[in-house]
């Protein structure tokens, strides 16, 4: 007699739970193939291109979700009011029909979602996964940094100017611009790296979660200004080599690694040096016991 009631809140709360999942695979399932096309294709607008790293990032957040359904199963149901907000929110981004908004309703949803149906622990288990997918929804926030990455450009053509500089290439740098034999480079903001930035930054999350030294706020700093460095070193040399292929007239090799499988070969190379520095800082500075956050002793996983 005991187990009767609980049929029909089981039957209730597993058809709430599905009726949820079947509407964001119908409302986000176009949206998702779009974003993907683009990315894969290279016929997404640039700023929107700066978010390419959701092919891997997108996946992987999926994966971390899956990996916590059982805690997910555990958690007592208790809804929780903020996750009606932000459920009414990104429906209303939804309809609004501006791109951006739309992109953005994705990840809120989803947060709505994890307050209604588990409350502030849910969210919280999830949060790592839900913040993986907010990083990977295409917005125009790149589009206002790009002024401010100014310096960024203007230090990257010196460098490159100076790299030519001593293998006697006649280049003369001016601000964001490099001349060499009558040709001219300029290291525009989508050259400067800032997208390879924001993808270093991203995957080097993504290893420091998968490896465990996320738990730990030092190894976390120190990895992540090491992405940034190799981002910005590796951005170097590739304006150096742009510069020096379109100025020597090697067109086939500047459109190769400018815009050709080229570029990707050597993006995706970088991105394998940070596996190198994870596996250096793992092998030079092995999981221990620290004390973080909240004062108490415990091992990384």
């Amino acid at each position: 007699m005991e187990t009767q009631p609980k049929i029909p809140v089981a039957i209730e709360r597993n058809l709430f739970i599905g009726l949820a999942i079947a509407l964001l695979v119908l409302l986000y399932a176009p949206l998702l193939l779009h974003w993907y096309n683009g990315w894969l294709n290279k016929s997404i607008s640039i700023e929107h291109e700066y978010f390419s790293h959701g092919v891997i990032g997108l996946p992987f957040a999926a994966y971390i979700a899956w990996n916590n359904r059982q805690q997910w199963n555990k958690l007592p149901n208790q809804l929780h009011p903020l996750g009606g907000v932000l459920l009414g929110l990104g429906g209303v981004l939804y309809l609004s029909s501006i791109s951006d908004l739309v992109n953005l309703s994705f990840p809120i949803i989803l947060a709505g979602l994890c307050l209604w149906l588990k409350g502030i622990p849910g969210l919280k288990l999830q949060g790592i996964a839900l913040l993986f997918v907010l990083l990977a929804t295409p917005n125009y926030i790149p589009y206002l940094i790009e002024p401010l990455a100014l310096p960024l450009q203007t230090f990257i053509a010196n460098m490159a100017g100076f790299v030519l500089i001593q293998f006697n290439v006649p280049v003369t740098v001016d601000q964001i611009y490099l001349y060499v034999n009558g040709q001219i480079v300029e290291v525009a903001p989508h050259c400067a790296g800032l997208k390879m930035l924001f993808t270093s930054l991203y995957v080097g999350l993504m290893l420091l979660y998968w490896t465990g030294a996320i738990a730990s706020r030092t190894k976390t700093i120190l990895f992540l200004v090491a992405a940034a460095l190799t981002s910005v070193v590796a951005n170097i040399i590739r304006n150096t080599l742009l510069t020096l292929f379109f100025g020597t007239g090697n067109q086939e090799l500047f459109d190769w690694l400018h815009e050709g499988w080229g570029g990707d070969l050597y993006s995706a190379s970088m991105l394998g040096l940070l596996v190198i520095l994870m596996k250096l800082m793992q092998y030079y500075f092995p999981n221990q016991q620290e004390s973080e956050d909240n004062g108490q002793i415990s091992p990384e996983s």
